[in-house]
């Protein structure tokens, strides 16, 4: 099979290194690709990932039976809808049903409309609008920019002085929500139209330093394994927010196919959403693979043409991811330092690609999150292989946290 995927961070890299390993695999092109797998891959680097016309008659010509969208912003600018146009079977949702990421503002009404729980919230139009709304509002409370932000646009405002800095920041609609207090699970399922099949439970760890203290980032590692939650919980996920959600997407004609990720707070009411992806996580996918023991082409490529598997062969291990990040991520960053290091660390884990390119042949870095790391075991084990991983590797200003 000739396979196109979209995306450059680590978590494309995660998905290309096992698509590499799929014996129908034929050629696998990476779109726009990075520093890793050279050689073993064709990146493609004149067309735009969100160039949906481009890409479509770019795939027709070299004969494309299977693209795989990565990120969120493709989804949302209707590659997967421009694919499917000329022929092309694509994992990944439409552009309507990928609203559920791109406007938190459709995601929360669908939820109240729907049932299904989450945080009390306010839609608000800007930044005037907001402070009217804060003024009535206690904190802690959550600022949610509407549109898309890689995961940055959420600040959780611990007193008012800092929910009025974040609103007087809005720059266009947003949400205001409760506070919700518990432990966040990252929830994945494969989808298509209402059958699904669930991902092994995963846990982000989105805050940028140690013992979730800094701003939100994209996230910074994450831990999964079937230890997370017990088996009654993923029941009441599945039967809670799952199924209604797909159920009411089908209704709204907009039936869901490929990866839904809830982000949810585990409260002691019972799971909260918090927000949907629609797409794999990052970091969270680097370590969900580590477990994922399917031939991953085969699965993806059942679902973009409207299949589904019956179920997933899974590892009962840990795997823990772990991000290595530019000093200043999430804010202003310096790029271009040589890194050093990366064949060493594959003694200990595995090493996944995504802020970085090639410069005269040297692997530097040309991003926030530049590197993640991924290993599997007891879940001691898994963490000891990152870190010991994570000491072999240098560059100027490397942070990363040393709690995941």
């Amino acid at each position: 099979m000739q396979v196109l995927l979209i995306g450059a961070g680590a978590r494309e890299n995660a998905l290309a290194a096992r698509l590499l390993e799929s014996p129908g695999l034929g050629k696998l092109y990476w779109l726009p690709g990075n520093a890793a797998l050279e050689g073993r891959v064709s990146k493609v680097r004149d067309i735009d990932p969100c160039d949906g016309p481009g890409i479509a008659t770019w795939a027709q010509r070299q004969a494309i039976d299977l693209a795989v969208i990565g990120p969120e912003a493709p989804l949302l600018a209707g590659v997967s809808d421009c694919l499917e146009e000329v022929g092309v079977p694509c994992f990944g949702p439409s552009r309507a049903a990928a609203r559920l990421e791109g406007s938190k503002a459709f995601a929360k009404d669908l939820l109240a409309q729907a049932g299904i729980p989450t945080a009390k919230y306010v839609k608000v139009s800007g930044a005037q609008e907001a402070l009217e709304v804060l003024e009535n509002w206690g904190a802690p409370v959550v600022i949610k920019a509407d549109g898309l932000a890689a995961g940055k646009g959420v600040t959780v405002a611990m007193t008012q002085e800092e929910a009025r800095k974040a609103a007087e920041e809005l720059t266009g609609p947003a949400v205001i929500e409760e506070y919700l207090e518990g432990k966040e699970l990252s929830f994945m399922v494969l989808a298509q139209g209402q059958e699904f099949v669930p991902l092994a439970p995963s846990r982000d760890h989105k805050r940028a330093g140690d013992g979730d203290t800094g701003p939100n980032t994209g996230g910074m590692g994450a831990l999964a394994g079937f230890g997370l939650i017990s088996q009654g919980l993923q029941q009441e996920i599945i039967c809670k927010i799952i199924k209604p959600t797909l159920a009411a997407m089908a209704k709204l004609g907009t039936p869901y196919k490929g990866v839904l990720y809830a982000g949810l707070m585990l409260t002691a009411q019972g799971p909260k959403v918090l927000e949907f992806n629609v797409r794999f996580g990052d970091p969270e996918t680097q370590a969900i693979l580590q477990l994922w023991e399917d031939d991953l082409l085969e699965v993806l490529n059942t679902i973009a043409r409207g299949g589904m598997p019956k179920g997933l062969l899974w590892s009962r291990d840990w795997a823990v991811s772990l991000v290595l990040a530019s000093g200043g991520y999430p804010g202003s960053y310096e790029t271009g330092y040589k890194i050093q290091g990366l064949e060493e660390a594959l003694e200990y884990a595995l090493v996944y690609q995504a802020g970085t390119k090639l410069t005269q042949g040297e692997t530097v870095t040309a991003g926030g999150r530049v590197i993640t790391l991924a290993a599997k075991g007891s879940l001691e084990l898994a963490r000891e292989k990152v870190y010991a991983a994570a000491a072999k590797i240098h560059f100027p200003g490397i942070h990363y946290r040393r709690d995941i």
